[in-house]
C-alpha cells in the first residue's frame, strides 16, 4: 500500500460512511415500492426495480473505488455525488417524480457535499440537486395509470413522516458522523501547530547556546592561561599541585563541551548533512535505540550494507518515531534491515506483527495525523515529513502478519555535506 494523501485517506476513511447511506436508500426505496405496490398498482415498478439494483452496485463499486484506491481529486468525488442525485432522480422521476415524499433525499448527497468537498464543488452539487428536482417537477410521470386519490392522499401523508425520521436519522448517523471527524482533524491540527512551535523554540534554544559557548570561550581560555602560570609557579611536589591540575583537566573539560555545542548548533543551523555508511548509520541507530528501549526486543537484521547515505539528527529521529511505533504496536517482535535498492537508493524496512498502522487508519479524520493508543500520531506524520525533505519516501505494507515499513533514501555520493566516522 503506497503512502496516501491526506485527503486520499479521508475519502478512503469516508467509504463505509457513504456506502452505509447509499445501501439505507435503496432499502428505503425497495420498502417505499412495496408498500405502494400494496395500496395502489405502480406505472413502472419494473423501471424503479432495476434502478434500485442498478444503485446497490454503484454504491458497492464505488464503496470498493474509495477503499482500495481512493481518489486524489475533490472534484471526483464532486462528481460522484452528483451520480448520486441523478440515481435517485431517475427512481423519483419512475416513482411519482416531485410528489413522491421521499424527493426530500436528494438533500443526502448535498450535506454529504457540504462536508467532504470545497464550497465551489458544494455549490456544484447543490445546482445540480436544484436541476435534478426542477426536471422532476417539468417532466412530471404520473405514479399510476389508475384513479385512488384517497389512496395516493394517505400514501403521500405517511410517506411525508418517514421521510422526515429516516433522513434525520441518515443525517444524524452519516454528516453527523463526518463532522465529528472534522472538528476532530482541526483539534490535531492545532496540536501539530503547537508541536511546531515548541520545535522551533527549542531549536531557538540551541542556537542562544551556541552563541553564550562563543562567548564563554574567552574567560575559559584566559581561566586556562592562569592556571598555566600557576603551575609553573608551584612545585611539582606542593599539594595545591594536584588542585591546580584537577581545575585544568576540568577546564578542558568545558572547552570540549562548549565545542561540541557550538558545533551542533551551526550544524542545526546551516542544515548540514552528515556522510555516512549505511553500516555505520545503523550501528549509531542500534545503539539510540539500546538506549531508549533496553528491554525491547529488536533484531537488527545484518549484514547492512556499506553504501553512503546523507543523514542528520531529524533522520534519525525520524527512524526512531517509526522503531518506537513499531514497539509499541508488537512488543514481542521486531525487525529493522537495510539493502540497496535500484537506482542508486537505500531501503530501511521496519517489521511488526502488530496492527498500529492499520488501527490509525481506522481513526484518521481525512489526514495522516492520526490519533491512536498504540502510538501512531503526530510522530508518524513528521517522520514523513522528514524523509520526504530528504528526498525519501515512507511505504507501508499491512498484510495478516503485521506492518512494515520502508523508508527508501537515495544514497549519497560523498563530495556534499560533512564525513562521519563511524559509531
Amino acid at each position: 500500500m503506497e503512502w496516501l494523501t491526506h485527503s486520499q485517506t479521508g475519502f478512503q476513511q469516508s467509504a463505509r460512511y457513504l456506502l452505509g447511506m447509499r445501501l439505507t436508500l435503496v432499502v428505503l426505496q425497495l420498502i417505499a415500492i412495496g408498500v405502494a405496490e400494496a395500496m395502489v398498482t405502480l406505472a413502472h415498478r419494473t423501471e424503479a426495480l432495476i434502478l434500485c439494483l442498478v444503485y446497490a452496485v454503484v454504491a458497492t463499486l464505488g464503496w470498493l473505488w474509495f477503499t482500495r484506491r481512493p481518489p486524489r481529486f475533490t472534484a471526483t468525488v464532486s462528481l460522484v455525488l452528483t451520480i448520486d442525485l441523478l440515481l435517485i432522480g431517475a427512481w423519483l422521476y419512475f416513482t411519482g417524480g416531485y410528489t413522491n415524499p421521499l424527493v426530500s433525499l436528494l438533500l443526502l448527497p448535498i450535506a454529504v457535499a457540504i462536508i467532504l468537498v470545497p464550497l465551489s464543488h458544494s455549490i456544484a452539487v447543490t445546482v445540480a440537486g436544484v436541476a435534478v428536482y426542477t426536471s422532476l417537477v417539468v417532466w412530471h410521470t404520473p405514479l399510476t395509470h389508475e384513479h385512488h386519490s384517497a389512496n395516493l392522499a394517505q400514501l403521500h401523508l405517511v410517506g411525508m413522516w418517514v421521510t422526515f425520521a429516516i433522513t434525520a436519522a441518515i443525517l444524524l448517523l452519516v454528516v453527523g458522523a463526518l463532522a465529528r471527524r472534522l472538528r476532530q482533524q482541526q483539534s490535531l491540527l492545532a496540536q501539530v501547530r503547537e508541536t511546531r512551535l515548541r520545535d522551533e523554540q527549542v531549536i531557538a534554544l540551541g542556537l542562544s547556546a551556541a552563541a553564550v559557548a562563543h562567548r564563554l570561550g574567552t574567560p575559559l581560555n584566559t581561566m586556562t592561561l592562569l592556571v598555566d602560570e600557576m603551575k609553573a609557579a608551584v612545585p611539582d611536589n606542593d599539594l595545591i599541585a594536584d588542585d591546580l591540575a584537577l581545575m585544568e583537566q576540568q577546564l578542558g573539560l568545558c572547552s570540549g563541551h562548549l565545542q561540541q555545542l557550538s558545533s551542533a548548533a551551526m550544524q542545526a543551523r546551516t542544515a548540514q548533512l552528515e556522510i555516512l555508511t549505511a553500516h555505520d548509520w545503523m550501528m549509531r541507530l542500534r545503539e539510540s535505540a539500546t538506549l531508549l528501549w533496553p528491554g525491547a526486543t529488536i533484531e537488527w537484521q545484518q549484514p547492512f550494507p556499506d553504501c553512503l547515505v546523507a543523514v542528520d539528527a531529524t533522520l534519525d529521529q525520524a527512524v526512531l518515531n517509526l522503531l518506537a511505533n513499531a514497539v509499541t504496536a508488537s512488543p514481542s517482535w521486531v525487525a529493522i534491515s537495510a539493502r540497496e535498492g535500484g537506482g542508486g537508493r537505500l531501503e530501511v524496512i521496519v517489521e511488526d506483527r502488530g496492527d498500529g498502522l492499520e488501527s490509525a487508519l481506522e481513526g484518521a479524520l481525512g489526514e495522516q495525523v492520526v490519533t491512536s493508543e498504540n502510538g501512531l500520531g503526530v510522530g508518524l506524520f513528521l517522520s514523513n515529513a522528514t524523509i520526504q525533505r530528504l528526498g525519501g519516501t515512507l511505504k507501508a505494507r499491512v498484510t495478516a502478519q503485521g506492518t512494515t515499513m520502508i523508508i527508501d533514501l537515495p544514497m549519497a555520493t560523498g563530495h556534499n555535506g560533512q564525513k562521519g566516522g563511524g559509531a
